[in-house]
């Protein structure tokens, strides 16, 4: 991990690890995660009333959400992505993309099952004088 740190280092770039115990603080790397509640606070400029993702690894720091992506939908054919294990699969739901479509590959079609959720907004309203 230090040769990966020093080279991140170099080049101005950060390396920071996912649900992993390793303290690796003295090689400037940190530990990060996907839905940072801090980093959506700052982008935001407001503050998040919400909890840890209990549907995640005990060491996780992810905070809940609600995951509206799909597999197999981008083409790129990075060789470390999760999200894609089947090229031709890829290939297909990226060629029936509509941008003017609610769905990310396709459209609703008659037999699809629609779940409504009820949701609620996160943002903390309330006023902080200290």
């Amino acid at each position: 991990m230090s040769f990966f740190s020093k080279i991140a280092h170099e080049n101005g770039i950060y390396i920071d690890t996912c649900t992993e115990e390793y303290d690796l603080s003295s090689l400037n790397i940190k530990h990060a995660c996907c839905i940072d509640k801090s980093r959506l606070e700052r982008i935001g400029n407001y503050q998040l009333k919400i909890g840890k993702d209990k549907n995640q690894r005990s060491i996780c720091g992810c905070i809940e959400s609600i995951d509206i992506g799909m597999y197999n939908t981008c083409e790129n054919g990075c060789m470390y992505c999760y999200a894609n294990f089947n090229c031709e699969m890829a290939r297909k739901n990226h060629n029936k993309h509509n941008p003017l479509s609610p769905l990310i590959s396709g459209e609703i079609e008659y037999d699809d099952k629609l779940n409504i959720r009820n949701v609620k907004s996160n943002i903390n309203n309330q006023l902080q004088f200290f």
